[in-house]
């Protein structure tokens, strides 16, 4: 039962943000989603490759619950090869915590993971993505239950998917908040439960663009 209030503070937490996030962009006069860096308005996107659109930033991941602690770091690194299209690279670090009872005795789950993928991540409107990213990682995993403890180290295979809420500049900076879940079943998947459960995944993230552009 836990499980499901856990989900519905993370997805409450995340439509909170939306709407915070959304009013200061709205204070602050936020700009256009991209930048068309010519004179007459017309993308540059066919022109070959512009350093101007390569980007790196990263998110944080961060959950609790009554029986469950998350916390991870995601960098990111990547190209804006449209004006509604974002592609990159992502490496993973990630640690969990669950605490479960059988009903004899408390059995607490302590996971490290590490891996990374790829993502796609378009715009369909100014301040709203949707994003797929598959991914692999390796899990080094320990169970401490009242009959001593195990530890293994696991590979898993997920793909992301989810929607999200920020802003971009292309040739300046972006942010974002985000939520996904893990689509495939892998039973290692750090973004399962012990049940097999698929987990919200929320992250909020930042970057900048490695070569600002002159003209905004």
């Amino acid at each position: 039962m836990h499980k499901y209030f856990f989900m519905k503070r993370i997805i409450s937490l995340f439509f909170l943000l939306a709407v915070s996030f959304y009013g200061m962009a709205q204070r602050h006069n936020a700009p256009p989603t991209y930048n068309d860096n010519t004179d007459n308005g017309a993308p540059t996107y066919n022109d070959g490759f512009k350093k101007e659109n390569l980007f790196m930033g990263g998110s944080i991941a961060l959950g609790f619950g009554s029986y469950s602690f998350n916390i991870g770091a995601t960098p990111e690194i990547g190209y804006s090869v449209k004006k509604w299209l974002d592609l990159g690279v992502s490496v993973n670090l990630n640690y969990s915590s669950q605490t479960y009872n059988n009903g004899y005795s408390n059995i607490n789950y302590k996971n490290f993971n590490y891996g990374g993928g790829v993502f796609a991540r378009a715009w369909a409107l100014p301040f709203l993505f949707f994003q797929v990213q598959p991914e692999t990682n390796w899990i080094q995993s320990t169970v401490n239950s009242g009959g001593g403890a195990n530890s293994g180290t696991f590979q898993s295979n997920s793909l992301l998917a989810g929607v999200g809420y920020g802003g971009r500049l292309i040739g300046s900076h972006y942010s974002f908040i985000s939520l996904m879940v893990d689509v495939l079943s892998d039973p290692n998947s750090p973004y399962r439960d012990s049940y097999g459960n698929a987990l919200p995944v929320f992250r909020a993230g930042f970057g900048f663009y490695l070569h600002p552009s002159k003209r905004r």
